[in-house]
């Protein structure tokens, strides 16, 4: 691609919206309920749009499941729950199989999965078993069971939490399971108006009565859109080269793998296209690396997420020069 311009696509409605729009009202709407970073949202709702799952590292009482109940409702979609303990079995996620006395037949009885926001609620006090229960679902959109396949409802998002701080009883996510979330993020605390209103006593409206704005067809077409958003060679290189830092830093046991370096152009062109833009540029993924790459880093010092693994690739962003305008190539 030789260009770096173009007009940013619609999304269809009655009048069309822009993706901007679309993206500024679900981001009104849920910032009713949920008093969280208005970055930190951006992102979420990015993350949502293409198609990405997210994991929320926050301390309990953040408002992690209100803004996930805030997310369905804005898009029409249905949302559920479901509370992790070392006791919870893997078919208390997917579903199981019952045979009927009635019909003399075995009939799958759908398990919470089945929802298009599922909130995974401190996911790493799971055990390992069930925890790999997400692995299928999360990457192919469906659940084996007893040997057939059975596809979740589109679009699907998983919205993972787990505690910082609090590491007894947990289970460390591994390595596979962290990269099937597209982002790591953090909601912070609210800002001072916000939590004087909260401190008031003050009731946010209930996140199923928000206004619909974004339904499944317009999210459709939201995705569809995306590809006509211009990513230049130049931007293709930038990444690469930062990929390829990651994989050669001495203080990095793994760098990402061709996977993450694909989930960060997709993101970056939604990324764009919620900016008004119908191009990428540089400071889209230098804005993205860190809720995509970080928790897919793993240090000589084994943890696999964490701060450190933020900084050394804040490190790696301030050491690889970022592509001027016209380093464009045919």
């Amino acid at each position: 691609m030789s260009t770096t311009t173009g007009a940013p696509p619609t999304i269809g409605g009655e009048p069309p919206p822009t993706a901007a729009e679309a993206f500024d009202r679900m981001a009104a709407a849920i910032g009713t309920v949920a008093r969280c970073d208005p970055a930190s949202l951006r992102l979420i709702l990015t993350a949502f749009a293409v198609g990405g799952h997210v994991l929320l590292e926050d301390l309990p009482g953040m408002g992690k499941t209100t803004l996930a109940r805030a997310l369905a409702a804005v898009t029409g979609a249905t949302a559920r729950r479901v509370q992790c303990t070392p006791d919870l079995l893997p078919s208390d996620i997917t579903g199981v199989t019952i045979f009927n006395d009635r019909t003399r037949e075995f009939e799958f009885h759908p398990g919470p999965v089945f929802a298009n926001v599922v909130i995974v609620d401190e996911i790493n006090r799971a055990s390992p078993k069930t925890q790999s229960a997400l692995l299928e679902v999360m990457q192919e959109e469906q659940v084996t069971v007893d040997g057939r396949a059975h596809p979740v409802p589109r679009p699907f998002l998983v919205v993972a939490t787990q505690n910082p701080i609090d590491l007894e009883g947990t289970f460390p996510l591994p390595e596979a399971q962290l990269d099937r979330f597209l982002m790591r993020l953090s909601l912070g605390h609210p800002g001072e108006e916000a939590e004087l209103s909260l401190l008031r006593g003050t009731a946010p409206p209930v996140p199923e009565d928000l206004p619909l704005v974004l339904d499944g067809a317009q999210m459709a077409r939201l995705r569809e859109a995306v590809e006509q958003v211009v990513f230049a060679d130049r931007v293709y290189e930038y990444v690469i080269r930062l990929a390829q830092r990651t994989r050669r830093h001495p203080r990095l046991r793994a760098g990402v793998s061709m996977r993450a370096s694909i989930a960060l152009c997709r993101t970056a062109r939604m990324y764009a296209l919620a900016e008004g833009r119908g191009h990428v540029v540089p400071e889209d993924v230098k804005a993205l690396a860190g809720p995509v790459w970080a928790h897919r880093l793993v240090p000589m010092s084994g943890a696999a997420t964490g701060p450190e693994t933020a900084e050394l690739l804040d490190e790696l962003l301030a050491e690889v020069p970022v592509p001027g305008p016209h380093e464009n190539r045919s």
